[in-house]
């Protein structure tokens, strides 16, 4: 092993726009910009916060669209200006990934990178770093690693890893190379692979070295490889704005999954069960707040129950909320919009967000 090969960096991808919990997530402030648990900061904050003092944040990429990257300088000061990569248009996670890369590339060729979505909340932030630690030296043996959610329930709404043979770690920590990736199962199956056991959540993070990412690339999508060895060539040259308004819409729109790791020849997963969420939708807040005694949350605002059980709120400003005799409701005002739907309809909100786009009503989404 080289000797710069045990440093990590993070890429942390903040481009995308969380419909699912609209109306708090809006285009012009998705819900990685905003303090969706009431934790007083927000969840891109908190995914940076997490990884300190293991990946400093002269060692943070965020990868963000040009609409967004204002934000990440707001939310994230102590960044350096050339640690935000501004997407000319989103394609996807394998080019933003891509895109990383090279720039990484440059600065340590040999180093280690953990991609990160920007809005996800993990309860055990040293446990977090403890596993990517163990992730990088599995990396380091040249796979391409990705994190395993130990599940708890037989969760239809995300894809599954399927263990084979146990790896060896430095810490003697948990790792297995990868059977398959599964796509998102039917409650049927999902129940099987929690009583079989051996499957994890696909969480959507890696861990991998930059030449063994790169390689892959070049090897499975060399459309985008070529795209980027052209964004490449002009890095730190006075054309390199220009070159990368120039390629980019040409690199293809797949996800870092489907293109890259599913069909890798070296994949492995490290479990964790570290008090993950990727907080898909109102409804996940129940599985990571503490609720009192009826079960009811509050994140934000003022809330007056009577007779109410197992409802979320989520309210603006000073305005009192009051709900009598109900169950199970999910409660956002943001001032504007006022959304009421039972739990078990959280998923719908996207829905609600397609028919604005179809009306054409800019000023709700």
């Amino acid at each position: 092993m080289s000797e710069g090969s045990d440093i990590i960096y993070a890429v942390v991808l903040a481009g995308g726009q969380g419909t699912r919990l609209w109306p708090r997530s809006r285009q012009a402030r998705p819900k990685q910009f905003a303090d969706i648990a009431g934790h007083g900061r927000t969840m891109l904050q908190e995914t940076v916060d997490r990884l300190q003092p293991l990946i400093p944040q002269d060692r943070v990429i965020v990868v963000t669209g040009e609409r967004y990257a204002p934000l990440v300088r707001e939310q994230l000061p102590q960044l350096p200006a050339e640690n935000v990569l501004v997407e000319p248009s989103g394609r996807n996670t394998a080019p933003a990934i891509g895109l990383a890369l090279i720039h990484l590339a440059r600065r340590d060729p040999e180093a280690v990178m953990a991609i990160l979505p920007a809005d996800h909340l993990i309860a055990d932030a040293e446990g977090f770093r403890r596993t990517l630690q163990t992730a990088a030296g599995v990396a380091a043996q040249g796979y391409l690693v990705t994190l395993g959610i130990e599940p708890d329930s037989p969760h239809t709404g995300y894809g599954y890893i399927q263990r084979a043979d146990p790896l060896p770690t430095a810490d003697g920590a948990a790792a297995y190379v990868v059977q398959r990736f599964l796509e998102k199962p039917d409650r049927h199956t999902a129940l099987r692979f929690l009583r079989e056991g051996g499957y994890y959540w696909n969480g959507g993070i890696f861990v991998c070295q930059l030449a063994t990412m790169r390689a892959e690339i070049e090897r499975q999508l060399p459309a985008l490889d070529a795209v980027l060895q052209e964004i490449a060539a002009a890095l730190g040259t006075e054309q390199e704005a220009e070159v990368l308004a120039r390629a980019w819409p040409q690199a293809p729109r797949v996800s870092i999954d489907y293109g890259v790791m599913e069909h890798a020849p070296r994949v492995a997963v490290v479990p964790m069960d570290v008090g993950w969420n990727d907080v898909g939708d109102w409804g996940a807040l129940h599985q990571v707040l503490p609720a009192d005694s009826n079960g009811n949350i509050v994140v934000s605002g003022d809330h007056l129950a009577v007779g109410s059980r197992d409802t979320v709120v989520y309210g603006a400003g000073d305005r009192l909320i009051v709900t009598i005799g109900v169950e199970n409701l999910i409660v956002v005002d943001t001032g504007d919009v006022l959304l009421i739907c039972p739990h078990d309809r959280a998923q719908d909100v996207k829905a609600v967000v397609e028919q604005l786009q179809r009306q054409r009503r800019e000023e709700y989404l």
